[in-house]
């Protein structure tokens, strides 16, 4: 399986290409920006399919990051996913961001609690929890650091993902063993590319994953009521 992954939904823009059922990594090229995704991201995909030596049509499958992170960063990825899978027809698989962010811990944490958080702003992260050998022990929702830290239990606990350093701090003051490993910006996009491979396209759809509403709301103040006969 040759598969293309894409990840816009972090501080960075990240498109690998990975092949086969060992996983080959034929080119990869991440670029760390806070704004300005949309611009980046398909000329970023272009060099990596020509790192690659392959064609688009040569593709078996996308996967994207779905979330939870940018609400405009996951819209902008699954949009480019979307319209490659079209053209190519192919599946497009979504990856959720904090499965992403754990991925490469799982089965190496020594008998320690994995926890991915994504910084959601306001003292609040996104979080999932993994027990040493990936079986799900913290279901993903919105918490304060706080509650999130509670929410894993006693530790030792290895954190991941932008909000890992805030749980950190949290855990340590409750004195509960933890350390930071791992990527704290983006996940590895080799990662995403290896979930995808295994996700069903049948379940893992490439919709955007938020956890929350988004902070901004439609204007309401100074409508019209609408006149109907």
């Amino acid at each position: 399986m040759k598969i293309l992954a894409i990840d816009t939904a972090h501080p960075a823009v990240s498109v690998c290409l990975l092949s086969g059922q060992l996983g080959e990594l034929l080119a990869l090229e991440t670029m760390p920006m806070v704004r300005g995704h949309s611009e980046a991201l398909l000329p970023l995909i272009e060099r990596v399919m020509a790192a690659s030596g392959l064609a688009f049509d040569a593709l078996d499958r996308i996967a994207v990051v779905v979330g939870p992170g940018s609400f405009t960063g996951i819209r902008i990825g699954i949009a480019a996913a979307r319209a490659i899978g079209l053209a190519c027809d192919i599946p497009v698989v979504g990856v959720s961001s904090l499965s992403a962010f754990a991925a490469p811990l799982i089965g190496r944490s020594g008998g320690a609690v994995i926890a991915a958080g994504v910084d959601a702003k306001h003292g609040h992260i996104y979080v999932q929890g993994y027990g040493p050998q990936g079986q799900n022990i913290l279901a993903p929702r919105l918490a304060t650091v706080r509650d999130a830290v509670r929410a894993l239990g006693s530790g030792p606990l290895q954190l991941t993902g932008s909000g890992a350093p805030m749980m950190a701090i949290e855990a340590w003051s409750m004195g509960i063993e933890a350390d930071v490993v791992g990527q704290t910006v983006a996940p590895d996009i080799a990662f995403v590319a290896h979930l995808g491979t295994l996700a069903d396209p049948s379940k893992n759809l490439a919709r955007p994953y938020y956890l929350k509403p988004p902070d901004a709301q439609p204007q309401t103040k100074g409508l019209i009521a609408r006149v109907t006969s």
